[in-house]
Formats: C-alpha cells, sequence, structure tokens
C-alpha cells in the first residue's frame, strides 16, 4: 500500500470536524475512528433497525458507509478549504453483512490534483473474528 503524506498539519481535525456534520452517518450511528493521510476507517454497530428482511445490514447501508470512508480517505490529502464528492463508485457485496460491528477501512490507491481513486473493504466483525462483506472502488472529487 501506499504511503501519503499530507503539508496540511490540521488535516485530522479538518476531517473530524467536517464528519462531525455529516447528518447520515449520525442517523445510522456511524463513527470515524482511524484518520492518517489516505486512510480512514469508519465504525457501524449493529442494529436491527438498518437491516433488511433477513437480518442483515441493509446493502444500501453498508454502500453509504462505504462511500464516506472513500470520501474521507480522499479528504485527508486535499488542501484546506477543499470540498469532497463521488464522482463514480461499483461495489462488490461478498457476503451477507452479518456480524456485530461493521468497519469500513478505505485507503487512497492514487491521489491526483482533481480525482482522488479510493478502495474500501468493508468487514463485518463479531468478537475477533472479521469476515470481509463488501469491497468499493470509488473516485472522488476536489472541489
Amino acid at each position: 500500500m501506499t504511503s501519503f503524506r499530507t503539508n496540511d498539519a490540521d488535516f485530522e481535525s479538518r476531517v473530524r470536524e467536517n464528519f462531525a456534520r455529516q447528518h447520515v452517518m449520525q442517523l445510522i450511528g456511524a463513527s470515524l475512528k482511524r484518520v492518517e493521510p489516505g486512510a480512514v476507517d469508519i465504525v457501524l454497530p449493529y442494529r436491527k433497525d438498518l437491516t433488511q428482511q433477513n437480518g442483515y445490514i441493509h446493502a444500501g447501508i453498508l454502500t453509504t458507509v462505504a462511500d464516506s470512508a472513500c470520501g474521507y480517505a480522499a479528504y485527508t490529502l486535499m488542501p484546506a478549504g477543499s470540498e469532497v464528492l463521488s464522482v463514480e463508485f461499483k461495489v462488490n457485496l461478498l457476503r451477507p453483512a452479518a456480524g456485530e460491528l461493521f468497519v469500513a477501512e478505505a485507503r487512497v490507491l492514487k491521489a491526483g490534483k482533481t480525482l482522488t481513486v479510493t478502495r474500501c473493504d468493508v468487514y463485518g466483525r463479531v468478537a475477533d473474528e472479521a469476515k470481509l462483506v463488501a469491497t468499493m472502488l470509488a473516485t472522488m472529487i476536489r472541489r
């Protein structure tokens, strides 16, 4: 995995402050954990009201969390005053989203001046066991 650096000494506080204004993440109970240059982890506890008819976390919820994680991973490398938006993404749902906790681990693959390509792996965790339930490849744009 490529290692990234940022010229913004306040990037972490900027990312955390921006995430705090992300109302959809508050609505579903997701929280921002890891914030490093080019890397963000978002955690989502299992909640019954976020499930589909068979009791698994709904694919739309997983996609929402992965999209936010990818966006914030890209945002860590953007200059202060930037905005980040999704341009496109593709999600592979690899198995039913079962678990007590879901961790979306997003990493920047390639950072450009305008477009940034990211990847997010989402794991369902039960105790110490984690299973990959989804992966996203996304392109973000700096505005």
